[in-house]
């Protein structure tokens, strides 16, 4: 690496760090006890469009580390508590470690594989599940056509659980990025869902080219 490469490399760093110690949502984070700023991108989502009920099954795919499990945690829970009893059952999984979250069925594996999903099929134990939520993202290489086929996959492996698992009413949110292959994946939830919502949540960086897609209520046919 040369030394004009290494100092801009520093200055990036820099350049982020300032920007993550002073981002508003990560002190609210912070303040709210949550993992990660990225639960308020979720907070923001479900808000808006009201997924997520007590009661329900949600499932976490991509959770790590933890900060969406936690805020699906809190809507479950009376009054929001951030502990304690729990109406519904979260499954979250993630190829890296997760702290423990307290009423939350955490497996460790990669989504992809088959055994996994075996394992993740039978932590659901039968029961439709209301609401699949997808933080999943793979590591970039920076090869533009290599990456978009990565991602893709993830999300088409999202759809496709949310399919065989979704209550009827059910709702679907995933991880997206626009560029290439994002018409695609628009297509593939219109295929699947009656309703397809994009959403680019305040929380989103804006220099980030992630958005999330939510589809609402299986079609018939899908199920068929």
């Amino acid at each position: 690496m040369s030394t004009q490469s290494k100092t801009t490399g520093k200055k990036v760093n820099k350049a982020w760090l300032h920007d993550h110690v002073n981002d508003p949502y990560v002190k609210q984070a912070q303040k709210d006890g949550y993992r990660a700023r990225a639960a308020y991108k979720l907070k923001e989502i479900d808000e808006a469009l009201g997924l997520i009920k007590p009661g329900q099954v949600v499932v976490d795919l991509g959770s790590t580390p933890g900060a969406w499990s936690q805020y699906v945690r809190r809507r479950l829970a009376p009054e929001g508590a951030a502990a304690g009893t729990l109406d519904g059952a979260i499954v979250s999984l993630d190829i890296l470690p997760m702290e423990p979250i307290e009423g939350v069925t955490f497996l460790h594996g990669d989504f992809r594989e088959a055994e996994v999903l075996v394992r993740l099929e039978a932590a659901v134990g039968g029961r439709p599940v209301d609401v699949v939520v997808s933080d999943m993202a793979p590591n970039l290489s920076g090869i533009g056509s290599s990456d978009a086929a990565r991602i893709s996959h993830l999300v088409e492996l999202a759809v496709d659980f949310a399919v065989q698992h979704l209550h009827t009413e059910g709702a679907l949110v995933a991880k997206v990025f626009h560029g290439a292959g994002y018409d695609e994946l628009v297509r593939l939830f219109r295929a699947n869902f009656r309703v397809v919502k994009p959403f680019k949540p305040k929380a989103s960086r804006d220099r980030s080219s992630e958005t999330f897609l939510v589809g609402i209520g299986l079609k018939a046919q899908v199920r068929a």
